[in-house]
């Protein structure tokens, strides 16, 4: 059996789905092969979405026309707002989520999407000629030939789990491995290496002691993940029992900690942890450790904060956030019964660590296309990254750029200043992996340009452009930023008097006007804000009270740009400056080897690059200023 499509997307978890889903949204014939269609985007570790920056990215694919946003929002059982005591450009959504709901809203927008079709199978062989990918072959004997294939397989290419010392194959628990593919890669010259992460024991609710437990409630407020959400119908047919955060109770997490007791069982059991006693070799997450490496790093401390997270609305099943490990399975029990609220559990299965492939990212190109295979994109943790939104960000960018690929258009890149997930590529191809890449604030330049409340302003209009975003979402998008600069032009109008507000400012502990001011100048203070002066100036609740929709959402936006102007135009600036080196193109016009006034370490890592651009070489671990002031005067600059 034989069929021909654009593009082939290989394995159906978050990365899969966004690329499948793009690419087809922009016209391409489009295939996703898929081990198992009950377990599509399936959510293998923690039943959650978003956090730290990882918020930032699904706001980002929401805004680009992704659908990972619109899927949380579905089946939200928690939503919390983090970092909202600080700055705007640390807030960061972060929702608990039913994990079978969302695999079937999922499965909803898949099986409704236009030029997309599902097919269950496992792929054993990549197809290149002249080294340009033609297709893949499949282990049920079907060839899918295609001018593009996506690889986004996850931790399934040779995966291998360890509990103590059983190891078992298996690309998560249950499933089988993806054997041979990552061999079919890799003879095309793409470097291959090893790496690791894990997932926590699974706990019967039943047999918890919640009363020994701190209970931590979710935010019920206007925020969500989708810049839609108000507006957001379910395509047709729907899924029975998918309901909007709106429409379902939220489900509480609960807070707990381990101690002495605790740690002292789980040191007894090291000399079998497949970590110490040399079985894994591969390195794993260090923002994300395992139980048994808090014990080793943090020797000091006697106690570490848990999260139990419930997986649905609908089951007993918990998550026991903080306490991943590859221990045996009666250490890691008998460690917990030493917690009060722990001290009869039962569990439904043990945590357990798993090795896979992954492939060197310096080997792609910022469109995540292969420098090696012509046609050949790759996204998700098979270069190098952890956690489901830098997997699904990667895979919307990767959907994207086939698409246009298939079309003979250009391709669509992000910078730094754009996005969050512009930064993760950027640092992937640039910078390579020597563990599992996790995104983080800090990892961002700029990051009061790229705020979660502003992703709509940043992307929606180039994804419009690209033919991904809808005429809903971009009509939506303008007339949510019409407003914003109607509360804004008010406030730079407005004028008020010194008289009639500084009694009210006194109370409010800020100090009063000795003269009249403009309104802007009021809100741009700290401890002012439209809520606590809309009381005395009816004008401004007029205003805000004329928004037509999305008041809340609005009245905040407007409030950051207001607040936060100077920083914003300061960081823009900065970001322009970078530009002239974007814009400065270097791919191809030099022979690294043989500019001798180069540092050796600049010439080597330069040739395995190839950077496109000026600005991604100056951010190559070992090309130093120096090294980029000789490029500059060989380019005559």
């Amino acid at each position: 059996m034989q069929e021909k499509y654009d593009i082939v997307v290989v394995g159906a978890g978050h990365a899969g789905c966004e690329a499948a889903c793009a690419a087809a949204q922009m016209g391409a014939q489009t295939l996703l092969i898929t081990m198992d269609m009950n377990k599509i985007a399936q959510m293998s570790c923690n039943p959650a979405v978003g956090g730290i920056a990882k918020g930032q990215i699904v706001r980002e694919i929401d805004a680009l026309g992704g659908h990972m946003g619109e899927v949380t929002d579905q089946t939200t059982i928690q939503f919390r707002m983090l970092n909202h005591s600080k700055g705007p450009a640390m807030w960061s959504p972060r929702a608990q989520c039913d994990r079978g709901r969302f695999i079937w809203a999922w499965r909803q927008v898949l099986e409704n999407q236009p030029n997309l079709s599902i097919w269950q199978d496992q792929v054993k062989e990549l197809l290149v000629k002249d080294g340009r990918v033609t297709g893949v072959e499949t282990y049920l004997g079907v060839t899918f030939l295609a001018r593009c294939v996506i690889i986004t397989a996850g931790t399934f290419l040779n995966g291998l789990m360890h509990i103590g010392r059983t190891q078992l194959s298996g690309g998560r628990c249950a499933e089988p491995p993806s054997l041979h593919l990552s061999e079919s890669i890799a003879r095309h010259g793409i470097t291959m290496g090893r790496m690791k992460t894990g997932t926590p024991v699974r706990i019967d609710g039943r047999s918890v002691h919640f009363e020994d437990m701190t209970r931590q409630d979710g935010d019920n407020d206007f925020h969500r993940f989708s810049y839609l959400a108000e507006e957001w119908e379910p395509t047709q047919p729907t899924v029975p029992s998918v309901a909007t955060q709106s429409q379902q109770t939220q489900l509480p997490c609960w807070i707990t900690y381990t101690n002495p007791a605790v740690h002292e069982r789980l040191r007894q059991g090291l000399p079998d942890s497949p970590l110490y006693n040399g079985q894994i070799q591969s390195i794993g997450p260090r923002y994300c450790p395992s139980i048994e490496t808090k014990l080793v790093t943090f020797a000091d401390k006697d106690q570490h904060q848990l999260f139990l997270e419930p997986e649905g609305t609908n089951t007993q099943e918990y998550y026991l956030n903080g306490f991943s490990s590859s221990l045996p399975i009666d250490v890691q029990l008998e460690a917990l019964r030493f917690i009060p609220a722990f001290r009869d559990i039962k569990i439904y299965r043990p945590g357990y660590a798993i090795e896979y492939d992954y492939f060197d990212p310096t080997l792609l190109h910022h469109t995540l296309e292969s420098k090696k295979v012509d046609g050949l994109f790759l996204a998700g943790q098979v270069n190098g990254t952890t956690g489901y939104e830098e997997a699904a960000g990667q895979g919307l960018v990767a959907g994207i750029n086939a698409a246009l690929k298939c079309s003979n258009s250009n391709e669509f890149v992000m910078h730094r200043d754009e996005s969050y997930i512009g930064v993760l590529i950027d640092d992937l191809v640039t910078k390579g992996v020597d563990e599992p890449y996790r995104m983080f604030t800090s990892r961002a330049e700029f990051r009061i340009l790229l705020r979660q409340d502003d992703a709509d302003r940043r992307l929606t209009p180039r994804s419009y452009q690209l033919g991904l975003a809808t005429e809903k979402r971009y009509r939506h998008w303008l007339s949510k930023e019409s407003e914003i600069d109607r509360v804004i032009a008010f406030c730079k109008d407005f004028s008020v008097r010194a008289n009639l507000i500084n009694p009210y400012l006194e109370k409010l502990g800020s100090t009063p006007l000795t003269k009249g001011c403009k309104l802007i100048d009021l809100i741009s203070r700290p401890g002012l804000s439209f809520e606590n002066l809309s009381p005395v100036l009816s004008r401004l609740s007029e205003t805000l009270n004329g928004i037509p929709n999305r008041k809340e959402e609005i009245t905040e936006a407007a409030e950051v740009l207001i607040k936060y102007s100077g920083y914003i135009e300061r960081e823009r600036q900065m970001a322009e400056k970078m530009q002239r080196l974007e814009n400065l193109h270097i791919r191809g016009r030099f022979h690294y080897e043989d500019i001798l006034s180069l540092s050796t370490e600049a010439r080597q890592k330069l040739s395995h690059i190839d950077p496109d651009t000026l600005a991604q070489a100056s951010r190559i671990p070992g090309v130093s200023p120096s090294d980029i002031n000789v490029l500059m005067v060989l380019m005559g600059r």
